[in-house]
């Protein structure tokens, strides 16, 4: 039993359906196209699949790569496809290290739920909302749910008996709550709260730019004002989604005529520049729920058997590092494995699985986190003094990568989530940290001229 028919529901189910029939118990009804999703809000901000969570991806699922561009999403090479301003300057865009997948969140969704729901032991039940687990402190046995809509007393309710539950339903996942009443002890909970607020709107892509890199200015933590950025994905369509953020005293707004100005305003005005010369298809949307938090279930010792909770329901991020779908697909690999190895019902399964999620779940959180709480009017636990010594050495190390191909590679293996943060701290590492870059850091876009007449036509080309 699968709750939310999410991406990370849906990776679930890829993971389990080879092994039992699942069913994906889902609130809402599941659009039948490309189409936003109710449960989705966030949807209408850049989403980007890093190459990590993309090859978790195609292990669940063999061939949705090529689906996915197919439907018209790009595989872009990573740093070739990408003119990035890091905290310590800009990335020479080297050939080829990692990949991401861009697209709209919409298309990502679709191609993903159609091949999964094609299955022949997957069934979706829409609008049906789950109201309690059932069994006890001991073992999860099923879950009792509530056809939406329904009213009076218990009409519509029904217990649904299940050999495994995986809560994939969100940041809004009533999971402690579930669990709490079944008398599994508390797990423990922390937060980091930046303040962030981000914005985005939709252009159509200036004609020759059919494969132009993904543009992106990301703030300096080290600085002592608030963290914004911007960044640009083209995606199908012939469209540019771009994305602006904030943190708390720096936040974008909803007004159409303040998005171009924000976009200028932040470490260096590029982004603000290209869309200068794109039309505007969209309204300004605006989100404010970005608050780090992770429930430390791997720590809750007496865990139930039958229960593993998966994506946002463990932990949400800062969507400025874009690592949700890609920890959530690695989490189902973990699962898929531990099934594999154990059996659907071994005794112990649960927790191992959730030991498992907290493996990707950590390299997330750790990136996030570890920036976030230096922001002006931050909340959450400040770093100990290991961490301080560490944040200094990867500051070092990202103004290496500048000009050294060598780190620049093993900077993106983790933020990619395909290396664990120990890549960053092997011996040729700390060496090529401690010499610099070799190649003298850019001071301006590695935008080629024919990119350059293209998104700032000729005037802003020259």
């Amino acid at each position: 039993m699968v709750i939310g028919g999410g991406m990370a529901g849906m990776q679930a189910a890829a993971a389990l359906c080879r092994y039992t029939d699942v069913t994906i118990v889902e609130r809402d009804a599941l659009p039948d196209g490309p189409e936003p999703r109710k449960g989705l809000p966030q949807a209408r901000h850049v989403h980007v699949l890093w190459s990590g969570g993309a090859r978790a991806m195609e292990d669940l699922l063999p061939g949705i790569t090529q689906r996915w561009l197919a439907a018209g999403a790009r595989r872009v090479p990573l740093p070739t496809g990408l003119v990035s301003m890091q905290a310590q300057g800009w990335i020479r865009r080297w050939p080829e290290m990692q990949f991401m997948i861009a697209c709209s969140r919409d298309l990502l969704d679709w191609v993903v739920r159609e091949k999964v729901t094609a299955h022949p032991r997957v069934t979706v039940l829409p609008r049906t909302e789950l109201l309690s687990l059932v069994g006890s402190a001991g073992r999860v046995t099923g879950v009792r749910v509530r056809t939406v809509g329904t009213e009076g007393g218990d009409a519509g309710e029904r217990v649904l008996d299940a050999d495994l539950v995986v809560d994939a339903s969100g940041r809004g996942s009533r999971a402690p709550a579930w669990l709490g009443a079944l008398g599994v002890p508390e797990a423990p909970r922390e937060e980091v709260d930046s303040g962030l607020v981000y914005a985005s709107r939709l252009f159509r892509a200036p004609a020759g730019t059919e494969d132009f890199p993904v543009v992106n200015v990301q703030a300096n933590a080290r600085e002592p004002r608030p963290g914004q950025t911007t960044t640009i994905v083209p995606i199908e369509g012939g469209r540019w989604l771009v994305t602006v953020s904030g943190t708390r005293g720096g936040w974008p707004t909803a007004e159409a005529a303040e998005f171009e100005r924000f976009a200028r305003g932040v470490r260096h005005p590029v982004v603000g520049e290209l869309i200068a010369h794109a039309e505007p298809l969209s309204d300004v949307v605006v989100t404010r729920s970005t608050v780090n938090r992770r429930n430390f279930f791997e720590k809750v010792t007496a865990w139930p058997d039958g229960f593993v909770a998966l994506g946002d329901a463990v932990a949400t991020y800062n969507p400025v590092y874009g690592h949700g779908m890609s920890v959530s697909a690695q989490s189902a690999v973990a699962l898929r494995d531990n099934v594999a190895a154990h059996g659907l019902t071994a005794p112990g399964l649960a927790r191992r699985v959730q030991r498992a999620v907290s493996r990707p779940v950590s390299v997330a959180w750790d990136l996030a986190t570890g920036q976030d709480i230096l922001y002006p009017g931050a909340t959450g636990r400040q770093p100990g003094s290991t961490a301080r010594l560490l944040r200094g050495y990867v500051d070092r190390l990202l103004f290496s990568a500048t000009g050294r191909p060598l780190l620049t590679k093993a900077f993106l293996d983790v933020i990619t989530l395909s290396a664990p943060l120990t890549e960053l701290v092997k011996p040729e590492m700390i060496t090529a940290t401690v010499r610099g870059p070799v190649r003298t850091p850019l001071t301006d876009p590695p935008l080629t001229e024919r990119e350059r007449k293209a998104g700032l036509g000729a005037e802003g080309a020259r």
